[in-house]
């Protein structure tokens, strides 16, 4: 994964609504309108939010009918994983390895 998309990624998770949205989204797949019930949302707020996080990769979107649903990505979140695996392991090393520059 390369940097746009790790910063895409945090990016999503950043936002307090989003965080909420996320909640959701673990209990299973969500239809938007629920969604704007549930976190008492509009229409286009939500809209804005599920752009960044479907651009993100931890949430894809697919259409019944009039509504869109979402739900977690497996790929995304494992994603999102992977790096926070490959953060815990860099933390676990001396911060400064014994090495100076100057």
């Amino acid at each position: 994964m390369d940097a746009k998309q790790t910063s895409l990624m945090f990016k999503a998770l950043s936002d307090e609504v989003r965080m909420n949205i996320m909640l959701k989204l673990m209990e299973g797949e969500q239809c938007a309108c629920n969604l704007m019930k549930e976190l008492k949302l509009t229409q286009p707020a939500l809209s804005h939010h599920m752009k960044i996080m479907c651009a993100s990769g931890l949430v894809e979107g697919r259409r019944i009918g009039r509504w869109m649903h979402y739900a977690l990505s497996l790929q995304g979140t494992y994603q999102g994983q992977q790096i926070m695996q490959r953060l815990h392991k860099a933390s676990e090393k001396d911060p400064f390895g014994g090495l100076w520059c100057c």
